[in-house]
C-alpha cells in the first residue's frame, strides 16, 4: 500500500511537470536539429547508433544510410519494396501503420478509452460533434508509434478522401506514461483528422502529434501542421473533388513518433484483436468486414 501510494504521488508529480514544461519550444529545437544536414561520412554511424538506441530495424531501409541527409529524412524513410504487403483478401481491412495497439473497443456514449481508468470524448478529439455522432457505437483502435517504428501511415482500404480538419494543440508526449497520467491527452495535443468514404461507410484516421514532432504532412493535400498556435479547431476542409485512394497507399507522415486513432461506423467491422500492448505492423489483417458494402 505504501509503495503504491509513493508511486502514485511520483507519477502525479511527473505529470504536473509535463503540464508546465515548454513542449512547443522543445519540439521546435528538435525539429531544427532533425532537419539540419549531417556530414555524409558520419551518417551511417549516427543512424546505426540511433537505431540501436531505440530498437529500430535497419533490415528494411530503402536506401543506403549515407543517402539520408538529415535525421528527419532517416526517420521518415520509406521501406524497401515489398516489405509490407497488403492482405491477400481484397475485403480485409489492413493495419495502417507499424506500432503497438494501445487501446481498442466500441464507442459508448461518445467515449473512448485512453488508458486504464482514463476516458475521453470523441467530440473533443475530432473537434466536431456532428462527425463524432456519425461514429457512435462504432469501433475504434489506437496505435502508438514509438521512435523505433516506421513513421508513414497508409490507407486501410480503398475509398475517397473527402476532407480533413487540422486542430492546433499542445505537444505532450504520447507514450504509455503520459497516456496513463495526462487526462484528455489526445484531445489536448495537435492533430490532423482525415475522413474517407468507403464501401463500408465513413472511416476516420486521427493522427495525434507529440513532443518532438515537427509536423504531420499529408499525401492528399499540402496541409502543414505546426503553422498555427493554440486555438480553436480549424474549419473542416471538404475536398472537391474528393481524392481516390487505394488500400496500402501512403496517407500521411509523422516527422517523429506519435499516435493514430482509427474510427469505423457502427456494425461495419470487427477487429482481429483488442489486446492492449500487442505489436502491429502495416499490412497485417487488422479487421474483418461485417458488411460487404453500404449504399451511398
Amino acid at each position: 500500500m505504501f509503495f503504491a501510494l509513493v508511486a502514485s504521488l511520483r507519477d502525479r508529480a511527473l505529470a504536473n511537470v509535463l503540464g508546465w514544461a515548454p513542449k512547443g519550444v522543445f519540439s521546435d529545437v528538435v525539429g531544427v536539429l532533425a532537419r539540419s544536414p549531417l556530414p555524409r561520412p558520419l551518417r551511417p554511424v549516427l543512424f546505426t547508433q540511433f537505431a540501436r538506441l531505440v530498437g529500430a530495424s535497419l533490415a528494411e531501409v530503402e536506401k543506403p544510410l549515407a543517402e539520408y541527409a538529415t535525421l528527419d529524412a532517416f526517420f521518415t524513410r520509406h521501406l524497401s519494396p515489398g516489405a509490407r504487403p497488403m492482405p491477400e483478401a481484397a475485403d480485409l481491412i489492413a493495419c495502417p501503420c507499424d506500432g503497438t495497439l494501445a487501446q481498442a473497443g466500441i464507442l459508448r456514449a461518445g467515449v473512448l478509452v485512453q488508458a486504464k481508468g482514463i476516458d475521453y470524448r470523441l467530440g473533443d478529439l475530432l473537434g466536431d460533434e456532428d462527425m463524432a455522432a456519425a461514429f457512435e457505437s462504432g469501433v475504434y483502435a489506437t496505435v502508438y508509434l514509438s521512435p523505433k517504428d516506421y513513421h508513414r501511415v497508409h490507407y486501410m482500404l480503398d475509398g475517397r478522401v473527402t476532407g480533413y480538419r487540422h486542430i492546433p494543440g499542445r505537444l505532450f508526449p504520447v507514450n504509455r506514461f503520459a497516456a496513463a497520467n495526462v487526462p484528455d491527452l489526445f484531445s489536448q495535443n495537435e492533430r490532423l483528422v482525415t475522413y474517407m468514404d468507403t464501401s463500408i461507410g465513413r472511416v476516420a484516421a486521427v493522427m495525434v502529434a507529440a513532443s518532438g514532432v515537427g509536423n504531420i504532412s499529408a499525401g492528399y493535400d499540402p496541409v502543414q501542421t505546426r503553422r498555427r498556435g493554440l486555438g480553436r479547431p480549424g474549419e473542416r476542409v471538404e475536398l472537391a473533388p474528393s481524392v481516390s485512394v487505394r488500400r496500402g497507399e501512403e496517407m500521411a507522415t509523422f516527422h517523429l513518433g506519435s499516435t493514430v486513432v482509427v474510427l469505423f461506423q457502427r456494425g461495419r467491422v470487427i477487429l482481429r484483436s483488442e489486446e492492449p500492448g500487442r505489436p502491429v505492423q502495416l499490412g497485417q489483417a487488422f479487421a474483418d468486414r461485417l458488411v460487404k458494402e453500404v449504399a451511398a
